[in-house]
């Protein structure tokens, strides 16, 4: 029976699930979570996917509230420039779906279908969704009018003030705070966590332990040993550098995130109303720290010696075998990282936190209950580390080794080549998605968005035989969004 949880580590990842599990489980267990002052945000997560709002939502939480004091601004989707040299492939949107491209998204996957056959047809997928005419037209994606329709969309947000908000939430609930370094963890004759020391001389004891550590896994990999498991032959990033830079005041911008590929990795922008967040995520076999850095600036127009802070991070890519064993689990950076390409980091510390809140609110767990909670992580961290790598794989840049080496040396899954084969070929892709959907986290239109938005089409073409209309398309997605979407402008 579980009526202690100790949460050890804080951040974005600790305080959601305090303040999560403060709200499901029953009022006699006591949470309390200690975390230190020294080690701060990694703030390479500052956007979202649309799972974030169904968090705050199931809490009550309004989003008016959490958004003001987090600088937050909407996401509609993320726009790639320049991943491809494919023509008319060189930028593309991954778009958020809603009910009103029900239709043209069929148009648009009936023209890829020609597209990879080897006909004529725009396959393009900027032409066929609301969210990309959004974030072009400066919309925002909350309705002006509220039919019935569902709209999905994201954040972005400053990590450390979204920290803080989720962290005097938790303590409304009741969760105890204790700001201190962890120096020992005590464990039984059975390997089962006890207790922790700190430097301020507390021992803290519980029956039941959460790592959110960071990248130092304090509790699951340096006491109990688990064993972690690399995507380095698979993703080869490793390290970032993160430069803030103001933002003008009232000013429109785009609803977007946008992933800029440079020579050796790629660079995130994400519009805050205090501030716009800049980083370049890059492979340290590739390029130095500096020279990153100094590529940063160029790009973001600074002069190689603008005094800005530029925070210098390491990343370790990779999952946990085992995210839960006895008496510990494991959530965050201390369970798992992928790179932030497609923002899914807080979406797989949700899915964790909710998963074992789903369990642990009947009071009791199992051996059963652990092995189907680590075979579902393991499951969403795999799918995503394939969808993310696939980016990589379909890259058709030959102007930085970087690159060539991210599309012919990256460790491609059977997932993968299974999917790449039946596009190529021009086989029924919904049929093979069907076959292996339950190994999948992402959803038709991501793929069919990917693989024709990198160009992943025949060089030689044939006259089509009757193409979807591309232009009808467009026109209803620039009405739509210009009838039911505000624009979007926004005062620090």
């Amino acid at each position: 029976m579980i009526n202690s949880i100790l949460i050890v580590g804080g951040g974005t990842a600790g305080w959601m699930t305090a303040l999560y599990l403060s709200s499901r489980l029953p009022t006699g267990v006591s949470i309390s979570l200690v975390e230190s002052q020294d080690i701060g945000t990694v703030g390479v997560g500052e956007g979202s996917t649309p799972y974030l709002k169904q968090f705050f939502d199931s809490l009550d939480i309004p989003e008016k509230e959490w958004m003001a004091q987090t600088d937050a601004t909407y996401k509609s989707g993320i726009r790639f420039d320049d991943w491809s040299h494919e023509s008319g492939y060189e930028s593309y949107f991954h778009p958020f779906f809603n009910e009103f491209d029900k239709k043209p998204a069929e148009m648009f996957f009936y023209n890829c279908g020609l597209r990879r056959r080897g006909f004529e047809a725009n396959a393009n997928p900027d032409n066929y969704f609301t969210a990309a005419y959004i974030a072009e037209r400066f919309k925002s994606p909350v309705l002006a009018q509220a039919p019935d329709i569902q709209v999905d969309y994201a954040y972005h947000f400053d990590a450390t003030k979204l920290g803080h908000f989720l962290r005097d939430k938790a303590k409304s609930n009741g969760v105890k705070h204790h700001v201190a370094n962890v120096t020992s963890v005590g464990t039984d004759s059975k390997g089962k966590l006890k207790s922790v020391m700190t430097d301020t001389g507390l021992k803290l004891v519980a029956n039941f332990f959460v790592d959110c550590s960071g990248f130092q896994s304090l509790l699951a990999q340096k006491t109990l040993k688990r064993k972690f498991v690399s995507y380095s032959d698979v993703l080869f990033n490793d390290a970032a550098v993160a430069i803030q830079t103001p933002t003008k005041s009232p000013h429109k911008f785009k609803a977007q995130t946008r992933s800029l590929a440079l020579k050796n990795g790629w660079m995130w922008q994400i519009p805050l109303t205090s501030r716009w967040g800049n980083g370049y995520v890059y492979s340290s076999r590739h390029t130095t720290a500096k020279d990153a850095e100094d590529e940063l600036k160029q790009t973001l127009g600074l002069s190689p010696n603008a005094e800005v802070e530029a925070r210098h991070l390491k990343m370790k890519v990779g999952r946990l075998e085992e995210h839960w064993g006895g008496n510990c689990v494991a959530i965050g950076l201390s369970q798992g990282f992928i790179e932030p390409l497609e923002a899914t980091a807080l979406m797989l510390v949700q899915f964790a936190i909710q998963n074992l809140s789903l369990i642990l609110e009947s009071g009791s767990f199992s051996g059963h209950d652990m092995m189907r909670y680590n075979k579902e992580m393991n499951r969403l961290f795999d799918g995503v580390k394939d969808y993310v790598s696939l980016h990589y794989i379909l890259n058709s840049r030959k102007d930085s080794q970087y690159w060539v080496d991210a599309r012919e040396e990256t460790i491609v899954s059977d997932n993968i080549k299974y999917l790449l084969k039946a596009w190529d070929r021009g086989e029924d892709f919904e049929a093979a998605l069907k076959v292996i959907e339950e190994d999948l986290v992402y959803l038709r239109p991501s793929w069919y968005c990917i693989l024709s938005g990198m160009g992943r089409h025949p060089e030689r073409l044939q006259p089509t035989v009757k193409a979807g209309p591309v232009k009808v398309s467009m026109d209803y997605c620039q009405r739509i969004t210009d009838k039911y979407f505000p624009d979007y402008s926004i005062t620090p």
